[in-house]
């Protein structure tokens, strides 16, 4: 059964289509446009609180030299595309590459693509031109992230409606898919809060500890960086009026696994409105907590030159330097090249990272 995304999706690939056939039924050279999505088109939307692409486009031009294979490309995925929707079959943007990974023809030593790093900004652009999503397109991008907690989740796959209680997941949890919206429902959620935590064995350890029953919460791990999935859902689960707090590494990583969160990222910059959450706050680790906790000024760890360099790059984000509060943590790095991983958390017992997390989320002690 075909969802409404992707009965969209299909209108949109035919209208596409159309307007090409009458660019040359016209005589005219047929074209599309699609969204600059060069760095200097990347905007941070104040008032949204995301990144976005600004109004610069770009023409892809049959009759440009320079444009003729890239535009044939971009009709061929656009072709397959709309193919998979009609038989309602999917596949990853791995698979997509070897359906057209095939010659011209009989006589044509050339194959529509020859590497993966061809196809992939072409799904881009067609994604952009189109405003859609590559999952509306029926392509799945990597599954990764685990959920459990108080909600249910009704999905619909292979021809069969299946109920999913994430209270009831055990050790391993709800693998996150990457296409959250496309026969997906959450209903019955009945958590007070998200948390999102980066690492998987911090993760393993809250799940142990039923976190997520005794705060009432649906905890979350991304697994490191979070996929397009994993963000889209966060995305809808604040929606639906819960807080979003995030639990990472007071590292270069773990504050651009925030950010990518918060406002989205360069690369998704046409999608943000569906992966981004403005509305996340950052509850550690932080630097201040080791002036708040006695023991973590034995647990510090020499911040590398990529930590630092990082840390200087984010204090020139204008979106970043804003906040007061993430200018002194920073400072804070830089001046003492130090840095505090979550795992410290477990120092003085196993259970002193639920304690910390409640502690953080009820004095409202988190970074913006």
């Amino acid at each position: 059964m075909v969802s409404g995304n992707e009965k969209k999706a299909e209108k949109e690939l035919e209208l596409f289509a159309k307007n090409i056939i009458n660019d040359i039924h016209s005589m005219n050279p047929p074209k599309f446009k699609t969204a600059a999505r060069t760095r200097s088109n990347i905007i941070y939307d104040d008032k949204k609180g995301y990144l976005t692409l600004g109004d610069a486009v770009e023409e892809r031009n049959f009759i440009n030299v320079a444009q003729t294979k890239k535009f044939m490309q971009s009709i061929a995925i656009a072709s397959k595309c709309h193919k998979f929707i009609k038989e309602n079959l999917h596949t990853s943007i791995r698979g997509l590459f070897y359906q057209l990974k095939y010659a011209l023809g009989e006589d044509v030593d050339e194959n529509i693509f020859n590497e993966q790093a061809e196809s992939n900004p072409l799904i881009e652009d067609i994604e952009a031109s189109l405003n859609l999503k590559r999952e509306d397109l029926n392509l799945n991008a990597n599954r990764k992230g685990v959920l459990a907690g108080n909600v249910r989740i009704v999905d619909k796959f292979g021809g069969e409606k299946i109920e999913i209680d994430g209270s009831k997941t055990g050790r391993s949890g709800w693998a996150i898919p990457s296409d959250v919206d496309n026969d997906i429902e959450f209903v019955d959620v009945k958590a007070k809060y998200v948390l999102i935590v980066e690492k998987d064995a911090l993760w393993q350890r809250l799940n142990e500890d039923q976190f997520w029953k005794k705060d009432n919460c649906i905890l979350i791990t991304p697994q490191g960086q979070a996929a397009r999935g994993t963000r889209r859902l966060i995305r809808k689960l604040a929606d639906m009026k819960l807080p979003i707090y995030v639990f990472n590494d007071g590292d270069a990583w773990g504050w651009y696994i925030y950010w990518t969160i918060k406002t989205g990222s360069m690369n998704l910059a046409y999608i943000s409105k569906d992966i981004a959450t403005p509305e996340a706050r950052f509850i550690g680790v932080t630097m201040s907590d080791i002036e708040k906790y006695e023991f973590l000024k034995k647990m510090t760890l020499k911040a590398t030159d990529v930590d630092l360099k990082r840390a200087q790059e984010m204090l020139q984000y204008s979106w970043i330097n804003k906040h007061k509060e993430w200018v002194e943590e920073l400072k804070k790095v830089l001046k003492t090249k130090l840095k505090l991983e979550q795992d410290t958390l477990q120092g003085p017992r196993l259970t002193f990272v639920d304690d910390y997390i409640k502690d953080k989320i009820s004095r409202k002690d988190y970074l913006p």
